[in-house]
């Protein structure tokens, strides 16, 4: 198992976004958490995508941007750049989408 967190990709960005990830269109991407500092997760660890309740694939995180803002709430938050493209399921699997991040251990990737 590999530990990581969990984002959903949101519809209104569409396949596009998702595709994008993991097609060797982009060399990088940026993911965001509330916080001031990692605490749990370090470079190397992976950010799993979730988009219309399905788990896609996974990403590794290259590093974190601290000291940046929610520009809607002006809360802290921490910039998360991982390395694209990355790994994706052949067939996705059932996960439940959500708003926000959620740790893992990976335990929903097959091995």
């Amino acid at each position: 198992m590999s530990f990581g967190i969990t984002k959903t990709i949101p519809a209104k960005a569409g396949i596009a976004v998702l595709d994008s990830l993991y097609d060797g269109s982009r060399g990088e991407y940026e993911f965001h958490m509330a916080g001031v500092e990692p605490r749990r997760l370090k470079p190397g660890d992976y950010v799993y995508t979730i988009f219309n309740d399905q788990l896609h694939g996974r990403l590794r995180i290259n590093k974190f941007i601290t000291g940046a803002t929610n520009p809607d709430s002006g809360k802290p938050r921490i910039l998360i750049i991982v390395d694209a493209p990355g790994e994706r399921l052949k067939t996705p699997l059932p996960k439940k989408g959500h708003r926000g991040t959620r740790y893992t251990d990976g335990e929903d990737w097959p091995r």
